[in-house]
């Protein structure tokens, strides 16, 4: 571990793990649904990139199974605690009602008890089911009153593919609200991780599917969520984005002129770019320069150490990354531990000893 015990702990907030179990129950229970869904992620990614991305899973197996890799891992990369969530490929919204709930609660019971094996270094992050609205309360406050979690990872947008214009539900649906007022409450971490892209066959070489459509996915998403509004009915949401959050922290200035010259651009109170500073991000932007506007444009106190462990898109050193970015070194600081401590971001055994004591 890479801290003393006066300091604050390193803390990852972008990690993941693998829940096979998941995925078998899944498959038999909805075989028609998984099979389309396998079909339309080979659509997307062209069969290179599946080829390549079979490969990466296989390889780094253990670091998305085994816990004592994973805490190898994290002391060679002086990362002293990490935020565990589902792999985004668990999100399967094509499931129906029923089994959409049963999931998002078998995730939120394996995330805890896989936590509960090193509470000393982990917490967590439940599931909940986008694609049906009116069970997102139910699986989230199971995911944070039953299973004692942080909060939910959900994607940036929700679609079958058997039906994916009358299904889709994007973050700025009014549906939404019942959960984003119980997230409020809550003081959940709302983790917007993307996972698939409307953009579909455009994106199936060169690996854009994952190198461009997850940028734009967070960059729509995010957009969603400010221009509708949610932002302002709910000041005190904490919703952190994935991989920096895409093109959008930093290339505001047309949302800003749309805002300001489009009636129907004006669904928010005050420019786009000010909810920059309301939203919280990772710091995984592969680039020193990047992280820099990043941090510039959110502020120090919205943007926190994320690895994407164990996913090759992801990073083996990000401390080190924080570290080359060359940032003021009270704000590299705050990335690397001051915003998770502030955001409650701790090991699960030190909430466990609060809400005993």
């Amino acid at each position: 571990m890479s801290t003393g015990p006066a300091e604050k702990p390193t803390v990852d907030v972008h990690a993941h793990i693998l829940l096979p179990a998941l995925q078998q129950l899944v498959a038999e229970a909805d075989p028609e649904g998984f099979g389309a869904q396998q079909a339309l992620e080979v659509r997307r990614n062209g069969p290179e990139s599946m080829a390549a991305s079979g490969k990466m899973i296989k390889e780094r197996w253990p670091q998305l199974t085994d816990l004592d890799r994973r805490l190898a891992d994290m002391d060679a990369q002086g990362v002293d605690v990490q935020l565990v969530s589902p792999s985004p490929s668990h999100f399967y919204y094509f499931a129906a009602e029923e089994l959409a709930l049963q999931v998002a609660k078998a995730a939120n019971q394996a995330v805890r008890e896989f936590v509960d094996r090193a509470p000393e270094r982990l917490n967590g992050l439940g599931l909940v089911p986008l694609q049906h609205p009116s069970l997102m309360v139910e699986a989230l406050e199971h995911a944070m009153l039953e299973c004692g979690l942080l909060g939910v990872e959900i994607g940036s947008f929700a679609a079958t593919p058997t039906d994916p214009e009358r299904s889709t539900v994007e973050l700025s649906d009014p549906r939404l609200e019942p959960f984003w007022s119980r997230a409020e409450e809550l003081g959940a971490l709302v983790f917007l991780h993307p996972f698939g892209c409307s953009l579909d066959e455009r994106l199936d070489r060169f690996y854009l599917a994952n190198t461009v459509s997850q940028p734009a996915e967070n960059a729509v998403a995010l957009s969603h969520l400010i221009f509708s509004g949610v932002l302002d009915r709910h000041p005190d949401l904490r919703v952190l984005a994935a991989h920096g959050g895409g093109y959008l922290p930093t290339s505001l200035g047309r949302s800003d002129h749309a805002w300001r010259v489009r009636p129907e651009a004006r669904g928010c109170a005050e420019p786009p770019s000010s909810y920059v500073k309301k939203l919280f991000f990772d710091s995984l932007v592969h680039s020193p320069a990047e992280l820099r506007a990043l941090v510039a444009a959110a502020g120090p106190g919205q943007v926190l150490l994320g690895s994407d462990y164990p996913f090759d898109m992801g990073s083996d050193r990000p401390v080190a990354e924080v570290i080359e970015a060359r940032l003021p070194v009270e704000d590299e600081a705050r990335v690397l531990a001051g915003n998770a401590a502030a955001l409650g971001i701790t090991p699960a055994s030190i909430l466990t000893a609060r809400r005993t004591a």
